[in-house]
């Protein structure tokens, strides 16, 4: 059973092929056997899982016509968002034994499309790293596990790629989500900016979103159609969509597509490389009209990135005498970030906001952009971790230069498998399009899956 995508196993449900109770006990039944090895939860709620299955199949068996899209399908969430009941470390020492008070808005809304939280998954510390190596330990690449997952949603990305969740709730700050999904051969989607609600946190800087990573292209657009929300209060807001607006736009053809280029260094690994130019070529022979695009210099955003980033760091609460309990790489940020005034702050929000118009503008001719996911293949667990913190921040910033692009605009991106390694690592692609245009992209994306089968 737990090799159906999400959608088959939703199907399966509501024409009673498949228990819930029964799904979910067998996907328990995986994290217990395999998540030592792999390190994608941290917490697993068997308890509160089944009573959600046992609910969702009294539902079934009741005959209602209206069941929820999701009933009874399990889900993994990233333990950087609040579960009620749950532990909530946020990948950090210092809230190790934290319990969620409220569940996230996304998460209630997960609850209402139907689905069975099987407990939280692996995330860097406050979200601050691509990479998920913690005081919990690394989430591991299920594909070597030798490699990382990828980060901040590396458990995530990991609890889908081994089997242990048909689908996985990330966020995606700085690529939190793509990163991790082209690591691991799976397809990760960054809404734009306000279609989900971050409540009960902020969304002041306005570069974080949760999204779905999923197996599938149809699989993620459903899950995008459960998550997506507003609240009162929240900064950034879209119009609602209609209800299954986004797992539609995987079943429709996009049409004939005007797509953008953008090439990586000669720096960049071959077989990624290779990734993007054979991406680009299939779209060509599917019809789109292809044309190399004006590169972006990542010093055009870095500064400013750096600044938000590190007072975005700084941002969570953390008693003085446990500051020492934090990561390396965290404390660097913390630190920085008491360096700066509000008007420094202020100054670097301004910043960011012109160089997202001028990125923004650069590519507006286009419906969507191609570009390599990351610069190198998934590296070695610990290999993106220096002695000096910012070594590592730069690290982390040349794995994957052009992921915060998109958090920087506020438009959607997403991440999907483009081929393997001769040793069998998983290489993403990038597609990003227009503000509030995520049904293009999955639309393309789908296009380019059913082409590869």
């Amino acid at each position: 059973m737990s090799d159906l995508t999400l959608a088959e196993l939703a199907a399966a449900v509501r024409a009673r092929e498949v228990s819930p109770v029964e799904l979910t006990e067998e996907y328990l039944a995986r994290i217990d056997r395999d998540n030592d090895r792999i390190g994608a939860y941290l917490a697993v709620d068997h308890e509160g899982a089944l009573a959600a299955a046992r609910e969702a199949e009294a539902l079934v068996r009741s005959g209602a016509q209206d069941l929820p899209v999701l009933c009874g399908v399990p889900v993994s969430v990233k333990d950087t968002c609040p579960v009620k009941g749950l532990r909530y470390t946020a990948g950090s020492a210092v809230f190790a034994d934290r319990v969620a008070e409220v569940d996230a808005a996304v998460v209630t809304q997960l609850r209402r499309a139907g689905m069975v939280v099987l407990g939280k998954t692996n995330a860097a510390e406050f979200g601050c790293s691509s990479y998920t190596e913690t005081v919990f330990g690394p989430a591991r690449n299920p594909h070597d596990l030798a490699r990382t997952a990828g980060g901040s949603s590396g458990g995530a990305a990991a609890s889908v790629a081994a089997g242990l969740a048909p689908a996985a709730h990330g966020s995606d700050g700085g690529g939190s989500v793509r990163i991790p999904a082209a690591c691991c051969g799976l397809v990760g989607i960054k809404p734009t900016r306000g279609r989900v609600s971050s409540a009960p946190g902020p969304d002041s800087a306005g570069l974080a979103t949760a999204g779905p990573i999923a197996r599938t292209v149809a699989d993620a657009a459903l899950l995008l159609d459960a998550m997506s929300t507003a609240r009162p209060g929240d900064t950034h807001q879209l119009p609602p969509v209609p209800a299954g607006h986004f797992a539609s736009s995987a079943e429709r053809d996009p049409g004939r597509l005007r797509i953008g280029v953008l090439r990586g260094p000669e720096s960049d690994d071959p077989w990624c490389r290779r990734a993007c130019e054979d991406t680009v070529a299939l779209l060509a022979d599917l019809g789109h009209d292809v044309a190399y695009a004006e590169p972006t210099d990542p010093d055009d955003y870095r500064e400013e990135f750096a600044v938000v980033w590190s007072l975005l760091a700084c941002s969570v609460p953390v008693p003085a005498e446990r500051e020492q309990d934090l990561l390396p790489l965290t404390r660097w940020l913390r630190e920085k970030a008491r360096g700066y005034d509000a008007v420094t702050f202020m100054s670097a929000l301004v910043s960011m906001q012109a160089a997202a118009r001028r990125i923004a503008s650069r590519y507006d001719r286009f419906d969507v952009v191609v570009s390599s996911a990351t610069a190198a293949l998934p590296p070695l667990v610990g290999g993106l971790v220096d002695d000096d913190p910012a070594q590592t921040f730069e690290n982390m910033l040349e794995f994957h230069p052009l992921t915060p692009l998109a958090n920087i605009t506020g438009q959607p991106s997403l991440t999907v498998p483009a081929l393997r390694t001769p040793g069998g690592l998983p290489v993403g692609v990038l597609l990003t399009g227009r503000y509030g245009a995520e049904a293009t992209l999955i639309s393309v994306a789908a296009q380019l899956e059913r082409a590869k089968r």
